[in-house]
């Protein structure tokens, strides 16, 4: 199993999407065979899929809560990259290039990032000319306060063009930044726009209380 060494993830993609289907399908199985048990006036029996169930959600919340809570915060470099995993993790992005503009009342900001499609990831089954559709991204631009601001232009091949394996392109994105922005130690996020499940994916950077991985401009 590849394992990046800077994802979206810090908890084994697979296991991550099988935890997940299993607590699913685990709890839409308990609760049916709940209520056909007490229909059936099986009150004991109805009682013991719940507490099943129960069970079985206090200790996916624990895992949930677990791997964000020891999860810390990653700057890259240009140099490095970030994979993004779903299943698995064939997507990288990198930032290339950082340019400062000054405009009038902010600070103009363009920067390049790449979208590689890493072959090394696939299995020889898989058809080279298979191509992957990139999930939405969502990009901020984040200021040492906090505060975020999203881009205002994109330029170069969009972020969400398929891709076949080795296949790469690169996206240049514009963020205006007021005065009162601190440009010290700003970073780059790139994520998968927040959705569900992802809330709720063992290992997920979106889920809850999970940090995430950044770029240092």
């Amino acid at each position: 199993m590849f394992t990046p060494p800077s994802s979206n993830l810090n908890f084994p993609a697979p296991l991550a999407v099988m935890a997940f289907l299993a607590a699913a399908a685990g709890t839409v199985l308990a609760l049916a065979a709940a209520a056909i048990a007490w229909f059936a006036r099986k009150p004991k029996f109805a009682r013991a899929c719940l507490l099943t169930l129960s069970l079985g959600a206090a200790a996916y919340v624990a895992l949930l809560l677990g791997f964000s809570l020891v999860s810390r915060p990653h700057i890259l470099t240009h140099s490095q990259e970030k994979y993004f995993c779903e299943i698995d993790c064939h997507l990288a992005y990198s930032l290339l290039d950082v340019k400062t503009e000054p405009s009038a009342g902010s600070t103009h900001y363009v920067v390049t990032i790449r979208t590689r499609f890493d072959e090394t990831t696939t299995s020889p089954s898989r058809p080279k000319d298979s191509p992957l559709t990139p999930s939405p991204r969502t990009i901020l631009l984040i200021d040492a306060n906090g505060h975020q601001y999203a881009p205002v232009a994109s330029k170069g091949t969009p972020l969400q063009t398929p891709l076949k394996p080795s296949d790469s392109y690169t996206t240049q994105l514009s963020f205006d930044l007021p005065p009162t922005a601190h440009a010290k130690s700003l970073r780059l996020l790139i994520t998968t726009t927040p959705a569900w499940p992802d809330r709720i994916v063992i290992g997920d950077e979106n889920s809850l209380l999970h940090h995430k991985t950044y770029f240092a401009l």
